[in-house]
């Protein structure tokens, strides 16, 4: 599990970059069994920190198109 520290100073980018990072060495073929499941250990939680923060974002960005709508009937009114 990523550390919580770790996770307060994670940003998206950050994440994405990692798991490029562990994707590449997953797909080495010379990677060690007790390695390679650890790193896809590592490369599901970046997962599920990655689409946590894309729903967060995805909702966000709704919210204000919602809102800019309603004031847009609102002055047409």
């Amino acid at each position: 599990m990523l550390l919580k520290k770790q996770k307060m100073n994670l940003t998206y980018s950050k994440a994405y970059t990692e798991l490029s990072k562990l994707v590449e060495q997953i797909e080495d073929d010379k990677i060690q069994l007790d390695t390679l499941a650890d790193k896809v250990r590592q490369a599901k939680e970046l997962i599920e920190f990655c689409e946590t923060r894309l729903r967060v974002i995805d909702c966000n960005i709704n919210s204000v198109l919602t809102e800019k709508k309603s004031n847009a009937r609102k002055k047409d009114s």
